[in-house]
């Protein structure tokens, strides 16, 4: 059976993340996401974990529920490590750590309580390598899954183009045998992934790294499982089967797919930024180099190459996002909130609507939502890359050349 998936997400206590993020909203906003299983995020940090064990029970199935709910838990967190085994400078990963269950989740904490202050972030700084904080959770919890944050971004994914690592044996050294798979990020979608050939061992996971609720299940990982429970799931992504697909966001909406630089409104594609030798030509300084052009350098198969035992994936635009374009009024308005819950109403779940609904019924229940969705579906949208923390931009009924976003400068006109 499959079962949706988003196993990267935060809680209220992580910086720059909504003050809602509680267990019970979270568990509201999944279920009206389609969202069957979900990642608690935050585990290590400490108030984070006593909200957990008062609000959630586990199951026979080695998952937890909030009030008896639908939507299953994993126990899930996310620590930045920062080392300098070289003399050449920081290097800084963020990785993603899947626990069994509670009491493993206090004993990763506890060993990595040593290195930095789980209080001070949900998501917390950690003074020690990549390679060591795998070994330690490993030692602590045997069962638990470890797998690269947003891989390809730029200062703190494994493969990120100021990480100094080429590959995830360069990042976790000797403790790569511990990483059962990587997340793909927003900039980054499964075909630019194939292209290199180092990562095929590795399950490939999409998740939404959700700062607020609105955002949750805006990328996910759908597993084709026995039942829906933490040793099936991370049997599947430890022995990378029964993947059977990734949603994904258009990797140009993410904010760091182009190069560019944003206090500049400079924004280039790789081939443009080579002509500037990585250099702003506003500024004169460095650009910040996006992940297009950091997979580009670290490719040994030519575009469009699909591996044989390739997983599905789905491009789509999170509905509230169409709604506010189809209408021309924010997302948080009244008049898109209305239309995206009769529309939650009429398919029981964002996914449903966005993945499985005919068009047919899409535009029965919406005209102009339901043409914007099929448009999606079939690719007929433009989307302006995002570049060094600015989101892309979606035109879904231009069929002109993609405008410049928030007045950024194209390279002609330097």
């Amino acid at each position: 059976m499959d079962y949706i998936a988003d196993l990267h997400t935060h809680s209220r206590y992580a910086a720059a993340c909504s003050d809602k993020l509680t267990i019970e909203n979270i568990a509201k906003a999944a279920d009206e996401k389609g969202i069957n299983v979900i990642g608690t995020g935050d585990f290590t940090h400490p108030k984070w974990m006593q909200e957990l064990k008062l609000s959630l029970k586990e199951d026979e199935e080695g998952t937890y529920r909030a009030n008896d709910g639908k939507v299953r838990f994993v126990l899930s967190s996310e620590v930045c490590t920062i080392s300098n085994p070289d003399g050449k400078g920081a290097k800084k990963v963020h990785t993603c750590i899947l626990a069994p269950g509670i009491a493993d989740a206090e004993s990763i904490s506890k060993s990595l309580s040593k290195h930095g202050n789980l209080a001070s972030d949900g998501r917390p700084v950690l003074m020690i390598s990549a390679e060591e904080l795998a070994n330690e959770i490993k030692d602590a919890s045997p069962e638990s899954i470890l797998f690269p944050a947003h891989i390809w971004t730029p200062w703190f994914g494994a493969l990120g183009a100021m990480s100094g690592f080429n590959t995830i044996e360069d990042a976790y050294g000797s403790a790569a045998r511990h990483i059962s798979g990587y997340e793909t990020g927003l900039s980054s979608d499964p075909p630019m992934n194939w292209r290199v050939s180092k990562l095929d061992n590795y399950s490939m996971l999409s998740n939404s790294d959700a700062h607020s609720l609105p955002k949750l299940g805006r990328e996910a990982t759908i597993f084709n499982l026995k039942e829906l429970s933490y040793k099936y799931l991370s049997e599947s992504i430890k022995s990378n089967k029964n993947i059977r697909m990734t949603v994904e966001f258009y990797p140009e909406e993410g904010k760091y797919h182009y190069d560019g630089h944003r206090n500049c409104k400079v924004s280039l594609s790789p081939e443009q930024s080579k002509k500037y030798n990585g250099i702003c030509p506003v500024c004169r300084r460095r650009l910040t180099i996006g992940v297009m052009h950091r997979v580009d350098d670290l490719a040994d198969r030519p575009e469009g190459y699909t591996p044989k035992a390739s997983q599905s994936y789905l491009h789509v635009v999170p509905l509230i996002e169409i709604i506010s374009s189809v209408i021309g009024k924010g997302q948080a308005t009244a008049q898109a909130m209305g239309i995206y819950s009769s529309i939650i109403k009429k398919f029981g779940n964002e996914m449903n609507a966005l993945i499985n609904a005919s068009s047919e019924d899409l535009k029965a229940a919406d005209r102009e939502v339901g043409n914007a969705i099929e448009r999606v579906r079939e690719q007929r949208i433009k989307v302006t890359p995002g570049y060094d923390g600015v989101f892309g931009i979606v035109e879904l009924f231009k069929d002109a050349s993609p405008q410049k976003p928030n007045g950024q400068k194209t390279i002609n006109e330097f």
